[in-house]
């Protein structure tokens, strides 16, 4: 990791083995949904849409010709995510164009300045991603609000953008894409001396393009930030402390339109920073649970009470160690015709506790350990989703050790942390959402957004839809991006 004159950090990692004449890099941010102004729901997607403008000239791209045209000219891939906490833009090319592909990423950081046609543009293809968006993402939304009032998703909100202007806009920009809010992470079959010598060069000029102005618009953007959560906590009815989740033990929330019967139920994750132990152990749990527990107790059956379909995920849309925010695990059960709401939550508790007694049988324990190894094997050559994983370390979580630290931590993980875990979600406030079956209704609002080519990367999968009663029940994990 170095440190360039103006703040900007930037990480660079020789992976020949894994980079076969490839290289990727990934700029991420500290800005996202959680960043929004009062308002205007969606400015942090908004601004990734801009960093990709679908027409030339006057905004991140001055010379008229997008930016992922010339990555796709290069023969190489790009896109972006916003988060709650973070946005991050990533790019593959092959290793020879890595140079210009960092120049093209510092052109549109120094080149943004968007016009309102472009603005528009970008607005009307934001509102048709959000009246496009499925059933997915809605009830781990609602349990997040519940939980943690005054928060909202990263996706944004149509009406709150359409009157957005350019000045708003750059005022968000400035004041958060700054080289001190960034980290730079490029990976692959490169020569680190040789890529830092490029950095320097293109990247010189970010701080100093930044620093007029930058303290009036960033005191602008916190004053609308501070104005927001009041207004949302005197919506919610009571005071809000950022990070702090609600303590009632069970919270309803109003019922969500779904294709077939269910019920969603959320809680909260401990902070990944502070204890990451405890989170790690969270994540353990949802496998336990999503490949064992939940089947099982299906094929028993007992008491008529069934559920048809169990996806269990931890972490933000299943990905987990992906966001400092706080977080929380979700599990949707589908219900079987007269299986009630509190039937099925009683079901879902009931898994809980036989997890609780524990701790796990170690053979139980040791497979639901290795499919998170495994999972996190499978990724660890993705150029992509190594360098937006050093990206979001470096970012979000101060002290790790790095992804290559993380298959140690999992196999440190115990039984009895497990069953600490299950404890703790049964202890801890919970959300019940009841997912009816009625006319599908547009969502009016999503999680993060994928603009570019290809799918949104993951450290490791978490979310895992089980099959219960029937055959047909998807089997893929649940991303945590859309597009």
């Amino acid at each position: 990791m170095s440190v360039l004159p103006g703040g900007l950090r930037v990480c660079v990692e020789s992976v020949p083995q894994y980079g076969r004449g490839l290289a990727a890099v990934a700029l991420t941010v500290a800005a996202g949904g959680d960043d929004d102004p009062a308002g205007r729901h969606g400015t942090a997607h908004l601004v990734e849409h801009l960093m990709f403008p679908r027409s030339g000239g006057g905004s991140a791209d001055p010379t008229g010709e997008g930016y992922a045209a010339l990555v796709a000219g290069a023969g190489g891939v790009c896109n972006a995510e916003t988060h709650r906490d973070h946005t991050v833009f990533h790019t593959t090319v092959p290793a020879e164009s890595l140079p210009d592909a960092l120049a093209w990423e510092a052109r549109r950081l120094l080149g943004f300045a968007p016009t309102e046609d472009v603005i528009r543009t970008e607005t009307d293809v934001i509102g048709e991603e959000i009246r496009g968006a499925g059933d997915a993402g809605r009830s781990w939304e609602s349990a997040l609000g519940a939980l943690y009032p005054g928060s909202r998703d990263s996706f944004g909100t149509a009406a709150e953008l359409a009157g957005i202007t350019a000045g708003e806009v750059e005022a968000f920009f400035r004041a958060h894409y700054t080289a001190r809010r960034m980290v730079l992470s490029v990976v692959g079959d490169v020569d680190p001396a040789g890529v830092m010598a490029v950095v320097r060069a293109v990247f010189a000029g970010v701080r100093v393009i930044r620093v007029a102005g930058e303290a009036g618009a960033a005191e602008g953007i916190r004053a609308a930030g501070e104005a927001r959560a009041a207004e949302e906590a005197r919506a919610a009815g009571e005071p809000r402390t950022a990070g702090e989740p609600r303590t009632a033990r069970e919270i309803r929330t109003a019922p969500l339109p779904s294709g077939r019967p269910g019920v969603a139920v959320g809680h909260p994750l401990p902070d990944p920073v502070a204890d990451r132990p405890a989170y790690l152990a969270q994540a353990v749990l949802a496998q336990v649970l999503g490949r064992s527990r939940l089947p099982a107790l299906a094929r028993s059956a007992r008491d008529g009470h069934r559920l048809t379909s169990a996806t269990v995920t931890c972490g933000y849309h299943g990905q987990w160690l992906a966001s400092a925010a706080p977080d929380l695990t979700l599990a949707v059960l589908g219900r079987a015709p007269g299986t009630e709401v509190d039937a099925a939550v009683g079901i879902w508790r009931s898994v809980l506790r036989a997890v609780a007694e524990g701790p796990l049988p170690e053979a139980e324990h040791r497979r639901a350990v290795n499919s998170l190894l495994v999972a996190w094997h499978r990724q660890a050559d993705s150029l992509p989703t190594r360098a937006v994983a050093l990206g979001r370390d470096a970012l979000l979580l101060p002290g790790s050790a790095g992804p290559d630290a993380l298959p140690a931590e999992l196999r440190r993980t115990t039984p009895a942390e497990v069953a600490a875990a299950a404890r703790a979600l049964l202890e801890g406030p919970a959300t019940v959402t009841e997912l009816a079956p009625q006319a599908r209704t547009v969502p009016t609002a999503r999680a993060h957004t994928v603009l570019t080519a290809r799918a949104g990367t993951e450290l490791a999968p978490q979310a895992r839809t089980v099959p219960i009663a029937r055959a047909g029940t998807e089997l893929a994990p649940q991303k945590g991006t859309v597009g």
